[in-house]
């Protein structure tokens, strides 16, 4: 898998880069600097507890919340303080927490105009959508499972569906990274697995994946790295054995139980997978 992406001078670096990247509310540290990089293919999962910065982090990342300090790099270009649609045309997504949709309009019309407004700067829009437009609404509808409900009104659509819906939105604005905030909220487990599977075929099309999610079990079985915030600053960084072992990851956030039902999940994952996911 290719680990890097070419800049103007032909040295290979990151798809993501945040350099020392701060932000404040008052005397909050909502975030303190925070620095990482993410690689094109990488799936990075994101956890800590509330109030971690999580969310923040995502603005920052999207434009629509400027880090007061520090620096935000895509493929080589900097782009702290840009605006969020500016940042959506350059190639980063974002699925919110909350069901999102224009409920009046078709399943296919929602993600027809994620993919007409989301992937090109439209100054003055046409009086119809491109044929262009409406294959690639197809398509990410396809991907997601719902070609079959695209003429339902988004109003109709269960919260599963609803969830599906804004995936496949995100993914018409044909982005390179596209940010997941809490994909699986509220969801059962039966329906958990419908978004693994969804998530888990995105890398394959081109896609690199941040992922927050107070789930664990959905982090970690998707995450090629996982990172732990608390406070606003990074105290794990590495792979999920890694974290469920790290004693402080597990005093501020995860706790005995958990971590141990997580490396129960790891290890009955491992040995489903056969030798090469224990390596």
């Amino acid at each position: 898998m290719d680990q890097g992406v070419a800049s103007g001078d032909g040295i290979r670096g990151p798809l993501l880069a945040c350099r020392n990247v701060s932000k404040y509310f008052g005397a909050l540290a909502a975030v303190r600097d925070l620095g990482f990089d993410v690689s094109p293919g990488e799936v990075l999962g994101i956890g800590g507890p509330n109030g971690a910065g999580k969310t923040t982090l995502f603005e920052m990342i999207s434009g629509f919340n400027a880090a007061d300090s520090g620096e935000i790099v895509f493929d080589g270009e900097p782009i702290t303080g840009w605006t969020p649609e500016r940042i959506c045309h350059r190639g980063i997504a974002r699925v919110f927490q909350m069901n999102a949709g224009f409920d009046t309009l078709s399943a296919r019309e929602n993600v027809i105009l994620a993919n007409y407004f989301g992937a090109t700067n439209r100054v003055i829009p046409g009086l119809r959508f491109s044929r262009e437009s409406m294959d690639r609404a197809d398509q990410s509808l396809e991907v997601v499972g719902m070609a079959d409900k695209r003429h339902v009104a988004c109003r109709h659509l269960p919260v599963l569906d609803r969830k599906r819906l804004m995936i496949a939105s995100a993914l018409a604005s044909e982005p390179r990274l596209l940010l997941m905030d809490e994909p699986v909220g509220g969801l059962n487990p039966e329906e958990i697995a419908d978004i693994v599977a969804i998530v888990g075929r995105l890398p394959a099309l081109g896609v690199t994946l941040i992922i927050i999610e107070h789930v664990m079990r959905f982090l970690v079985q998707l995450s090629t790295r996982v990172m732990i915030l608390h406070h606003g600053e990074k105290i794990y960084e590495g792979s999920a054995a890694g974290m469920i072992r790290d004693r402080t990851v597990v005093d501020v956030y995860l706790g005995e139980g958990t971590s141990t039902r997580l490396a129960h999940f790891l290890s009955a994952k491992a040995g489903d997978a056969g030798p090469a996911a224990s390596a």
